[in-house]
């Protein structure tokens, strides 16, 4: 699992390897799409461990939806 809070090594350990896995034919959009999906996940699963989370049904209660 990782954590929203590396160290600045680890974040550039971790960019290096990213930016590995692109094809030679990706952009800086493409780049920075998976940089920003990347920080999307990590704060999810920080959320995660921290308790920060909601149960399917109580969002669709919240918006009056149905389950």
């Amino acid at each position: 699992m990782f954590s929203a809070k590396l160290r600045p090594a680890g974040i550039k350990a971790q960019a290096a390897k990213l930016v590995r896995s692109l094809p030679e034919s990706a952009s800086w959009d493409d780049l920075m799409y998976e940089i920003y999906v990347r920080q999307k996940i990590d704060r999810g699963l920080a959320d995660i461990k921290a308790g920060r989370v909601k149960t399917h049904a109580a969002i669709c209660k919240k918006f009056g939806l149905t389950a």
